[in-house]
């Protein structure tokens, strides 16, 4: 009598193992902060830092997260993502060059207004661009990771070259919206009002990416096809296509950080996109080579860290970035949270 019982309580979903959650590297965002209190002196200036390398971090995440899927779910190096965030970029001096009345009111609805259609025009253009530069220059070298890496600096080069033919070889300012100038004062600290949007979307596209990865069709099909891609085409999916938009979105991510990002610098050269590049990829390396989770801790540290010593070390600030990433590599070589198999 009792078997039956048994072999049901066996089969229960709540008999099988629990993955367990590593909360470690999370705590290292909090941590580094924490340091960096006593070190700063002042509170409203650690306020004031803190929220800035934040807004920072989730910029270039932003940025850094469609080139984390692609890797991560796809296996592509690729070495022309600048492409993308530099045509973000100089999307948004035309899009917001064109809407004056819009960018100079000090309705900050109406500075939101411009910038989000900014960031729509960049993203769409940016995910046809991306949907094109995967058929032609990605789809013959899928499996091969050196001619992936000739190949799409190539390719980077090329759209550094049709942008300067496009909008000049010169720097164009891109100033802030007027009603995201200036800052805002809680208490004593003074936080830019524009770091504060950065923030807000940053989060958003965050939970927009692990919504879609965990709690979506298309996210389970996209992570069983990147486990057992021939079982999921047995099943009658297509896993190219899925694949290919995959790309189109981590190419779109680009475009829409490519905004942020020339936002943030307030001015935007060609070469926008190969400068950020670098930091990019030592988020990616910090992340795990693939982790969008890793990639968000990572982007979070190095814009903390950023700030910090920008503010406390300026010469150290220029290396801080290449620091963090060997200490961390040193604590764990595959990174904060390594994706599977990789």
């Amino acid at each position: 009598m009792n078997a039956p019982a048994t072999t049901a309580a066996a089969a229960k979903p709540d008999a099988l193992p629990k993955v367990r959650t590593d909360l470690l590297p999370l705590l290292l965002v909090p941590a580094l902060a924490l340091v960096a209190l006593p070190l700063v002196g002042s509170f409203p200036t650690w306020v004031t830092l803190t929220v800035a390398g934040i807004a920072m971090g989730l910029i270039v995440f932003i940025i850094a997260s469609g080139l984390t899927l692609v890797f991560g779910l796809m296996d592509i190096l690729n070495f022309g993502h600048g492409v993308f965030i530099a045509l973000g970029a100089f999307l948004a001096t035309t899009v917001l060059g064109g809407m004056a009345d819009w960018t100079g009111s000090q309705n900050i609805f109406a500075n939101l207004t411009a910038i989000f259609a900014a960031m729509l025009v960049a993203m769409a253009a940016a995910g046809a661009v991306g949907m094109a530069f995967e058929r032609v220059i990605i789809r013959p070298v899928y499996g091969q990771h050196l001619k992936q890496i000739l190949i799409t600096m190539g390719g980077m080069i090329v759209g550094e070259e049709l942008i300067k033919a496009i909008w000049g070889p010169q720097a164009i300012p891109l100033p802030l919206p007027a009603g995201l100038r200036g800052a805002v004062l809680i208490g004593d600290a003074a936080i830019e009002k524009y770091r504060l949007v950065a923030v807000v979307v940053g989060l958003a596209i965050f939970g927009l990416i692990f919504w879609v990865l965990n709690r979506t069709k298309a996210g389970l099909l996209i992570r069983a096809g990147v486990q057992d891609r021939e079982m999921v085409e047995a099943l009658g999916y297509r896993i190219r296509r899925l694949f290919v938009g995959v790309f189109v979105a981590g190419s779109a991510l680009a475009g829409i950080g490519g905004v942020l990002w020339g936002l943030f610098q307030q001015s935007v050269i060609p070469q926008i996109g190969a400068q950020v590049n670098i930091l990019i990829f030592i988020v990616i390396i910090i992340g795990g080579l693939g982790s969008a989770g890793g990639s968000f801790v990572g982007a979070l540290l190095v814009g903390l860290l950023a700030n910090y010593t920008g503010f406390l070390a300026p010469k150290v600030a220029l290396f801080s970035n290449i620091l963090l990433m060997v200490m961390v590599l040193l604590w764990r070589p595959q990174g904060l949270y390594p994706v599977a198999k990789r």
